[in-house]
């Protein structure tokens, strides 16, 4: 099982530039994504952005060119920075991890959530 804890959620002002950070703890995977979710009141839970062990990376049209995801192998953590930030980004904002284990996805693991708020 792999067991995700996150940081960083808070408020913050428009414009301004904030940065999550997901650490994954127990099983150890060669093969896997992992990335960042959010849901606020009225919207589906999307994707905001993912990257992989092979530093494959997808963003949500939202945010392309304000938030980078990037991960630091060494101590299994990934990291989102948000710079820019906009009201609309106001939201729960979710660690994901999905493992690949011989080309077929595993089961997934979420963080417990953090909050974030863009707002003056």
């Amino acid at each position: 099982q792999v067991q995700l804890v996150e940081f960083g959620g808070g408020l913050v002002q428009p414009g301004g530039s904030l940065r999550l950070s997901c650490t994954a703890s127990g099983s150890f995977y060669n093969n896997y994504r992992m990335g960042w979710y959010r849901q606020a009141p009225g919207k589906q839970r999307e994707l905001v952005a993912e990257t992989t062990n092979r530093d494959t990376t997808r963003y949500a049209d939202s945010v392309k060119g304000r938030f980078t995801i990037s991960r630091d192998a060494a101590k299994n953590t990934v990291y989102l920075q948000m710079d820019s930030v906009k009201p609309e980004d106001t939201a729960i904002y979710y660690c994901n991890f999905r493992p690949n284990l011989g080309g077929t996805d595993g089961d997934i693991s979420w963080g417990q959530g953090t909050q974030v708020t863009v707002s003056s």
